[in-house]
């Protein structure tokens, strides 16, 4: 990891995330009666209560608005849920408002250009591997996992490394 990267995680204090596409795979199923379905990736919901046990905030911000992401957030015990966030300039900033932090201890993941004047603003911008080349310009990390496959437990792993809580993470679920 090279030293600037290493600063950047250093200082990340609220981890926000767009759904599809990063926390899923994008796909979007509905079944005959209209009820929208998303395959959230179980590492990435594990690799979420860790974060926020290690006292690091997480948010998700979506242009969309589904039942299925209010349902894993609440159960992911994320602290903000910001849907129907279009264009997400303004949710972002209540967010950090809110949140108390600045632009420059704020990781967002994204994959479509809604995220880009997102990803512009925070401290560390991340893009998927499967995300639109205009994002991948401008992020200061490409994860190597897809988006709803790992590519968030990536992300919380580097923080967490670089802010020294991995190990101690690690030696308490060995007990």
């Amino acid at each position: 990891m090279n030293k600037t990267l290493k600063t950047k995680l250093n200082k990340i204090k609220l981890l926000a995330m767009d759904v599809d596409g990063v926390l899923t795979d994008g796909k979007i199923v509905v079944d005959a009666q209209g009820k929208e379905l998303k395959f959230f990736d179980v590492q990435d919901g594990f690799g979420l209560v860790l974060l926020r046990q290690a006292g690091i905030k997480t948010a998700i911000l979506s242009a969309r608005s589904s039942p299925a992401v209010t349902a894993r957030a609440e159960d992911l015990k994320i602290d903000k849920i910001c849907q129907d966030a279009y264009p997400k300039t303004s949710a972002y900033e209540r967010l950090i408002r809110e949140s108390g932090c600045t632009d420059e201890q704020v990781c967002f993941m994204g994959d479509d250009l809604p995220d880009l004047p997102v990803l512009k603003r925070v401290g560390l911008a991340v893009a998927v591997p499967n995300a639109m080349d205009e994002l991948k310009k401008i992020a200061h990390y490409v994860t190597t996992r897809r988006g709803g496959a790992g590519a968030v437990r990536e992300v919380i792993e580097l923080i967490l490394k670089a802010q020294g809580k991995w190990k101690n993470i690690v030696a308490q679920m060995e007990k």
